[in-house]
């Protein structure tokens, strides 16, 4: 073993000089931001909690994450219910669920609670990496996990009374009505039957599913 870690040292040392004069590969070395010996500083940034050297990036340490996070710290608090590192706009204004860090990303399916992505905080309080969520905005409006509106849809819901107002439905079907389930509210109403979409009686949402069948009057059957 020793004359392997010897043959590491000299093939390390041909490659070219690692750290500082002082750095030896076939030494057990002590963690540290600097060498003891010439003060080389081996990384802008060291942890002494995690043994993380890297470039200043801002970086703190969260104990209650266990690890270190990209700052600035003073952007961020810790949710203790979440069991994540939030930035600051979040406190007080974000639906807690918890440890939903320990839950992968529905959308990428990859950690959230030690990526180094930002997490994004729907208001149905599942969480999603920044990247991800944007992706996902191009495509649809829903949470993957519980299909709660990912964003304020209040202002399109507006736009989609106009449109149905403007775009009576057949004769036949002018009388249908059906039961309905909000994913917002997740009330249940009784409401007439349209193709553009059916509103909640209840929050006026149209991020509903049909719950049953629909209802004809007895006078069209």
């Amino acid at each position: 073993m020793a004359a392997t870690a010897r043959e590491d040292g000299v093939r390390n040392l041909a490659q070219g000089p690692r750290g500082c004069e002082h750095y030896d590969r076939a030494c057990l070395l002590k963690a540290q931001q600097t060498c003891e010996d010439c003060s080389t500083l081996f990384g802008e940034y060291y942890c002494s909690i995690c043994h993380l050297f890297d470039k200043d990036k801002r970086q703190y340490h969260c104990e209650s994450c266990g690890i270190c996070r990209i700052g600035p710290k003073e952007d961020f608090f810790h949710c203790l219910k979440c069991n994540l590192c939030l930035t600051t706009n979040l406190r007080g204004k974000h639906k807690c669920i918890e440890n939903v860090s320990r839950q992968n990303c529905p959308i990428c399916l990859e950690d959230i609670h030690t990526s180094r992505v930002v997490a994004h905080v729907l208001p149905c309080g599942h969480l999603l990496h920044r990247t991800c969520y944007e992706e996902m905005l191009k495509e649809g409006y829903r949470c993957p996990l519980c299909m709660h509106s990912a964003l304020d849809m209040t202002r399109y819901w507006r736009q989609l009374d106009t449109e149905v107002a403007q775009t009576p439905m057949p004769s036949e079907y002018q009388n249908v009505t059906v039961d309905i389930l909000c994913n917002d509210c997740n009330g249940r109403s009784t409401v007439q039957f349209h193709i553009l979409g059916m509103k909640c009686k209840l929050c006026d949402s149209y991020n509903t599913a049909q719950a049953g069948g629909r209802r004809v009057p007895v006078d069209q059957q």
